[in-house]
């Protein structure tokens, strides 16, 4: 029986330490697993759960970001279901931004595990944590599809916008994946295997540098093609910079050189005088739960003038700060805004008729058993008409008995605001703006952010209906235009460029991998040894027994040779004398 005690070599890695550590718990050196194909294919699956959720949550992320031309909107659809008013976009955003960091930094981890060839084993919080956060992207989006499923159009538009973009930054994506396929497809010894990886990542590489040619924007076109900027109209005035439909809110807006006013009329009760009013009830809008507290909750065409005039309409726009903006206010118009009243449509029209503004309303009918019920619209045609503003001003959207409109006045734009073919509208006389042989000019609402409008300019849209006039009026020119050419040249050479840059990647790693595989345990034993005089080293003893000596001569046991945090998986063999 013969011992030996070979000294064993091994250097503390930081970085990997903390690789292993933050995915893994594991901070210490630790021991290769052998082949359990069971546990194998936990880690696989895990694997594609980590890379399922950051892909939904990266989807979802995208999804609020650009539908912040609409958070004022999610937040009223909310209001009219709950009955109070929050920003609710607020808790969203900070639970998506902080999930989306936390899976990110999670598939980082995983994709440098798979790079430097070290197992995923993924801790069972980290299982928890995934698990969470795709259960509750999933609740998230399932949740908005029932109650806000419009808004994905939005969606759709804005990849309009984004998507030449979004091209560049998954190619480069991909092309920085090459590392790890490279490193993969170098280990891997089974041929087999190895042109499985190659097809699978080539295969996706080449579907993605072929995706320009699904990619259509209005805003890739010949320059001389770009119709003149889009008309603004401010919907409920400026309702960012003061409290939506208040003479102030409309007074801003003129300000900021809108072509048109776009409001909400709702009619009295008794005498059927129209006023401004968004919501069903007053709650939101007005002081009425201080003046009126048993009639919060009522109709809001059920108050009379008197209980109308007596309420404070810009209170509740300095408290809720909707839109984030009373910061920007001066002391000046803190004290205005605080003092608003609710408009009369009378009050508007007068506005609009003195700086020549166009001006279009939503009327909603009053309820069955209101004296307005069957007279509403008449009031309504009678105070436009008294107000003095020009008929060629007013855009009339009502459906009802547009023959009696038209008759009156002859000289109102007839509008639709519903969602229908333009076969249809074409077969309703007198129906939009303007008709001609192909076309017609168009209004969208609301646009508040500038690739939105950037997006609608190029595509020809003559007016915009905006919460944030203030903001449209910053751009002059669209946020970014390119021609045909100009898109072709950047999208082959962002592809020529990924081409030459993967082929390298795929070069050097199997140049560097093949190179390591040529050395023998020996020699990596000698190397380590060598260079310990010169390195920061720790040196560890382990003994090894070899097996009783038969005809002079035995085989060692194999000895486990550790480098860094992982088992190497090589063995020495010695002969006993």
């Amino acid at each position: 029986m013969v011992k030996h005690q070979p000294l064993q070599v091994y250097e503390r890695q930081l970085c990997l330490s903390c690789l292993t550590g933050i995915y893994g718990c594991r901070w210490k050196r630790y021991q290769r697993s052998h082949d359990d194909t069971t546990k194998l294919i936990w880690t696989i699956l895990w694997f594609l759960i980590l890379s399922g959720t950051f892909s939904l949550l990266l989807v979802w992320f995208y999804f609020w970001w650009e539908a912040r031309n609409d958070y004022n909107e999610f937040n009223w659809s909310l209001y009219n279901q709950s009955g109070e008013w929050s920003d609710r976009t607020v808790p969203i955003l900070a639970t998506t931004a902080a999930g989306f960091t936390y899976i990110t930094l999670l598939m980082v981890l995983a994709l440098c595990h798979v790079a430097v060839g070290q197992q995923l084993n993924l801790h069972w919080l980290h299982k928890i944590g995934v698990t969470a956060a795709l259960l509750t992207t999933i609740t998230g989006v399932i949740s908005v599809n029932q109650m806000w499923a419009e808004e994905w159009d939005i969606i759709l538009i804005s990849l309009q916008a984004t998507g030449p973009f979004l091209h560049i930054g998954a190619v480069a994506a991909f092309t920085a994946l090459a590392w790890i396929v490279a490193g993969q497809v170098a280990r891997v010894e089974k041929t087999r295997l190895q042109v499985v990886l190659l097809l699978l990542y080539v295969g996706a590489l080449l579907a993605l540098y072929l995706v320009p040619l699904t990619i259509t924007s209005p805003c890739i076109m010949d320059r001389s093609s770009l119709k003149p900027r889009p008309a603004i109209i401010g919907h409920r005035g400026a309702p960012m910079l003061a409290p939506e439909n208040t003479i102030l809110s409309f007074h801003k807006a003129i300000q900021l050189k809108v072509s048109g006013l776009e409001t909400d009329v709702t009619v009295r009760y008794l005498d059927g005088v129209p006023f401004l009013m968004r919501d069903h009830t007053l709650q939101r809008t007005t002081n009425v739960d201080r003046i009126f507290p048993d009639r919060q909750f009522d109709e809001a065409s059920l108050f009379n003038w008197t209980d109308l005039r007596s309420l404070n309409a810009g209170q509740w726009f300095l408290k809720d700060d909707p839109f984030w903006t009373v910061h920007s206010l001066s002391r000046k118009e803190l004290s205005r805004t605080g003092n608003q009243t609710v408009c009369s449509l009378e009050e508007m029209l007068r506005l609009a008729a003195r700086f020549n503004r166009s001006v279009a309303f939503d009327l909603r009918r009053p309820p069955p058993g209101h004296p307005r019920h069957k007279s509403w619209l008449n009031d309504t045609l009678e105070t436009v008409l008294l107000s003095g503003i020009p008929q060629e001003l007013v855009m009339w959207s009502p459906d009802w008995d547009r023959e009696l409109v038209r008759r009156v006045a002859p000289g109102f734009q007839q509008t639709s605001t519903e969602k229908l073919p333009k076969e249809v509208l074409h077969k309703r006389e007198g129906v939009c703006v303007e008709l001609s042989a192909n076309n017609m000019n168009l209004t969208l609402r609301s646009v508040n952010e500038p690739w939105l409008f950037s997006v609608l300019w190029c595509s020809g849209v003559p007016s915009v209906s905006s919460d944030a006039p203030h903001i449209l009026r910053k751009v002059p020119y669209p946020v970014w235009l390119m021609t045909p050419d100009e898109y072709c040249l950047i999208w082959i050479t962002t592809d020529l460029i990924s081409i030459v840059t993967v082929v390298g990647i795929f070069v050097f790693q199997k140049w560097r991998l093949s190179g390591m595989r040529s050395y023998n345990p020996e020699q990596i034993m000698l190397s380590a040894a060598v260079r310990r005089s010169s390195r920061d080293v720790n040196i560890m003893k382990e003994k090894l027994i070899f097996s009783e000596v038969s005809n002079g001569v035995g085989s060692a046991e194999e000895l486990s040779v550790y480098t860094g945090n992982g088992y190497d998986g090589y063995t020495n063999e010695g002969v006993a004398h």
